[in-house]
This record gives structure tokens, sequence and C-alpha cells, in this order.
């Protein structure tokens, strides 16, 4: 694979594939993995509040007995006018690796090029690729091999999305994504998730009616109405979005054994029922477990630790 990891499109469908098992043996065998990350140190860099993020990536770092480093803008020059760019150049004397959490896609961009050591989007506005990763291995975790399933999302076409278009069709699965109209995923993210799709034997729909979306879906997903950055219009979409929740009846219209997901944090009662996340179809929980073995994964190959 690459060196950075900006986007699920930086790898190939064989890359997934492989990244995720490894993550799978890392989870069943963690003790196999203790110290391969020995004397390896990882600057975490977070421009956005973070939970999951940065705990799991912490761990994932310290239980593969490397070292992180939590950095914040006011904590460096970045605050006082110092460029993402020489940022990245004098990191890359210090650390291993370089994961940054932000707001546009092309900061991620310009710090990959100045640094000469992997980078890793930990979010961006555009996509939240590590996240996939762990959505992958959770639902293969539940249903076995991901070719050939079903994966609906309904809410907002944010970064989410636009990593599972990129992550679902690689697997070769059927995504569809339902959200208001003009809350739609970009066109180009759509575009280019339609033409892996078509190398794998998965399909992309893009719809309105999230009742049709969910019909026979092996997995139900959803995700926030308005993101980190959008708090401005949380009224405004919370009139628009209420008919994409996740509730007992679009978990009834999907498989019998359909998987819930959501990648936190939950506003409950608005994109989901506390019915359904707290019911016998969520695997939310493992979700965010996930999250902690496919970062070490992806640390590991990053770092040419396997």
């Amino acid at each position: 694979m690459d060196k950075d990891y900006l986007s699920v499109g930086d790898l190939t469908p064989d890359e997934l594939l492989a990244l995720l098992d490894l993550a799978a043996k890392v989870k069943a065998q963690p003790e196999d993995y203790a110290d391969r990350l020995h004397g390896r140190a990882v600057a975490m860099l977070f421009e956005k509040p973070s939970t999951r993020t940065r705990v799991s990536f912490e761990m994932a770092i310290v239980s593969a007995g490397g070292h992180s480093l939590l950095l914040s803008p006011a904590e460096l020059q970045l605050g006082r006018g110092e460029t993402i760019e020489d940022t990245g150049r004098v990191l890359s004397r210090y650390v291993h690796a370089i994961v940054l959490r932000t707001f546009e896609q092309e900061r991620l961009e310009v710090l990959a090029r100045a640094a000469t050591v992997p980078v890793v989007n930990a979010l961006s506005d555009f996509e939240h690729p590590c996240q996939c990763l762990a959505d992958l291995l959770t639902v293969r975790e539940t249903k076995g091999e991901l070719a050939g399933r079903t994966l609906a999302y309904l809410g907002d076409g944010n970064n989410v999305t636009h990593s599972l278009l990129l992550g679902c069709a690689m697997a070769g699965m059927h995504v569809r994504v339902s959200t208001p109209p003009g809350f739609e995923p970009i066109p180009q993210v759509v575009h280019r998730a339609g033409e892996i799709a078509l190398e794998t034997g998965g399909s992309v729909t893009v719809l309105t009616d999230p009742l049709e979306a969910s019909i026979d879906a092996d997995v139900l997903y959803t995700d926030v109405w308005a993101s980190m950055g959008q708090e401005a219009e949380a009224s405004e979409r919370a009139l628009v979005f209420p008919a994409y929740a996740i509730d007992q009846h679009k978990v009834e219209l999907a498989k019998p054994d359909v998987s819930v997901m959501h990648c936190l944090p939950a506003h409950r009662g608005m994109e989901i029922t506390d019915e359904v996340l707290d019911g016998p179809h969520s695997v939310v929980w493992d979700q965010a477990e996930n999250r902690m073995h496919t970062q070490k994964a992806l640390l590991l190959r990053l770092l040419g630790a396997v």
C-alpha cells in the first residue's frame, strides 16, 4: 500500500481485504503483536474533538509496544502561524508516523507531501477512512463474506458516507445511500465508487426514499445529521431528517438478521431510536471496539512491522 492512508481510495480491493485479515488476527491474538511497534513513536495531531478516534489510536499504539504523542494546535507553533508543511517536516525528524484529524482534506494532502513518514487521516470533512475499516471488519464478523452483502446508509451524505461508498464498493458489496434531496454525497465519490463496483461485482445506489433503501438490507447504518463544523445547521437539519432515522419499522423492513451500525456519537431519539441502538440487532459497540484493532493493523502495515 502507499506510504500514507488519506482515503479508502488509497487502497486496492486486495489491499483492503488483506488489511481486514490482519486486523482480525490482531484482534484474535493481540499477544503476537504486543511489541511490533517497540521503539516507534506516533504523533497524533487533533484539530477536532474526539473520543473514539483518540482513545482507539492511543491504545492501538500502546498495545503494540509503541509510544504516542497527543498534540493539539494550541500546544504547537501551528497555533502561532507555522505552516502544516513545516510542522510535517519537523515531526518527520522525531516520529515514525503522523495521525491528523482536521477539517479540509487538502490539509492532509499538503502534510503528506511535506512529511517523510506515513500520514493517516483520522477524519476530515471529506472522508473518515479509519472508521470504514472498522465498519467492514464488523460486517465481516457478523455476516461472513462481505461480497454480495447489502449495506443501506440513511442520513447525511457526509465524510462517513464517502468512505463507506468506496470501501463497500471495493469489498464487492451493494451499498445504498438514502439522503434528503440536497444532502447527497459528492457526485465524484459516487462515480468513483460505481467504477470500483463494476470491477468487484458490487453496486452503488443513491436514492431519497429511506424505506426503499432499507428493504432486505443486511446492514442498516446511520450517523449524526449535523457533523462537526455544521452545528449552526443542526436545528434546520432536524426538520429535514426525521424520516431517515433508523427505527423499528426500518429494522423490520430489512433482513431478519440485519445488523444495525452507527459510528457514534449517537443522538438518541434523533438519527436512531433507543430501542434500536440498545436492541438485539445493534453491533454498535463491537463496531467501536474494532476501531482499535483495524487502526493497529493499519499502523503495523504502514510502518512495516508485519
